[in-house]
């Protein structure tokens, strides 16, 4: 398939500036992938729309405050974003301009609304994907807590602002852990409240987080013609003894439906699932494309994706093409907010269109100390 198939026409005005006033305020747009329906709802009602006894699994990453402001040598501006720490105050990164930032240069990096500096950067090697290595020196090199003090919280490019004091709250889940490298939230997290978990679990839904540290293989856009020509960067996952020792015996037996809380759980679940067990930690290059087989997953809540995107494209393998189609474009006629936040979807059985057939994903799963096996991403 090519990427073109995966278009939709979405007005500007529909991208999402801020959050709804209250997390759980946001609309849900319901579409159950077995009868092709939908139904207009809302966040709070997910205790009622859920099956009882569900596994709710979110994913608990902390966003960091990636984003670095740069001066150069010679005195341009310029930025880094900080993908993942490799130790000693090296982190793995994209920098611009990159024609500017080669191995050896050097930027201070500063408030950007003071110019201030604040910390000094060291491009080292370059790396594939554009990528590089760098360093952040203060009086040493930088970790993750002092990096959270001297960067901004990385907003996606549609949202016109830099991050703000509401973003510092409300670009981060109520339930996200202390540690983790995110640079972009796991955007369906977002609407839930202690009071909307506590609802869930009253309906009998039990809640057990994994973790995917969300990078480039969650947010670069495609830009190859055709899906199989498109590289997925490399993203760590790590689920939890508990989680695993909840959702082993469901995945083998199916006793508990489950509930994805975003398409980067869903991934986590479907890269480390071997069919006999979870692997606990590992990294995935997971694309998941109409005509793969969902393994783990019976329902998925996400938010409304950019159009041509690997995120789309996923909706469009759960529900099929035409039927992801008809449902965004529901969702533009009705006016849904789009985006990191904007509104929800939460897609009722999901594993309909994979129920028969074979698996049919074209990659496989990375896993640390181990070779990469023959069951599908």
């Amino acid at each position: 398939m090519r990427r073109t198939d995966f278009h939709f026409d979405l007005p500007p005005d529909l991208i999402a500036q801020h959050p709804t006033p209250d997390r759980d305020g946001a609309r849900l747009l319901v579409v159950d992938a077995r009868s092709g329906s939908w139904s207009h709802r809302a966040i709070r009602d997910l205790p009622e729309l859920v099956p009882a006894g569900s596994i709710c699994v979110p994913n608990d990453v902390r966003v960091r405050h990636a984003r670095l402001f740069l001066r150069r040598a010679g005195g341009g501006a310029g930025e880094a974003l900080l993908l993942r720490s490799l130790g000693g105050g090296l982190f793995e990164a994209l920098v611009r301009p990159g024609a500017r930032l080669k191995p050896g240069a050097s930027a201070a990096v500063v408030d950007p609304r003071t110019g201030v500096g604040l910390a000094r950067l060291e491009v080292r090697d370059k790396l594939p994907e554009g990528l590089r290595t760098v360093r952040v020196l203060g009086d040493h090199g930088l970790d993750w807590d002092e990096i959270d003090r001297i960067g901004r919280l990385p907003l996606p490019p549609y949202i016109g602002h830099l991050a703000e004091a509401e973003d510092e709250t409300r670009y981060q889940t109520v339930f996200a852990a202390p540690e983790g490298e995110a640079v972009a939230a796991p955007t369906a997290g977002l609407h839930f409240t202690p009071e909307l978990i506590a609802a869930l679990g009253a309906h009998g839904c039990g809640w057990h987080p994994v973790r995917l540290h969300v990078g480039l293989g969650t947010f670069r856009p495609m830009t190859a013609e055709r899906l199989e020509d498109h590289a997925m960067h490399e993203e760590r996952f790590e689920i939890p003894g508990e989680t695993a020792a909840i959702l082993e015996p469901a995945l083998l037996d199916r006793s508990h439906p489950v509930l994805c809380i975003g398409t980067t759980s869903l991934r986590t679940l479907e890269g480390a699932w071997d069919g006999r067990r979870l692997v606990r930690e590992g990294s995935t290059r997971l694309f998941i494309t109409p005509g793969y087989r969902l393994r783990t997953a019976d329902h998925l809540l996400t938010n409304f994706h950019l159009p041509e995107s690997t995120l789309f494209v996923l909706v469009s393998a759960l529900l099929g093409p035409d039927l992801a189609q008809a449902a965004y474009a529901e969702a533009v006629r009705e006016r849904y907010r789009f985006f990191s936040y904007g509104d929800a979807m939460l897609i009722l059985n999901a594993r309909t269109l994979s129920s028969c057939g074979d698996a049919a994903s074209r990659q496989v799963p990375v896993m640390m100390g181990a070779t990469s096996s023959a069951f599908p991403e």
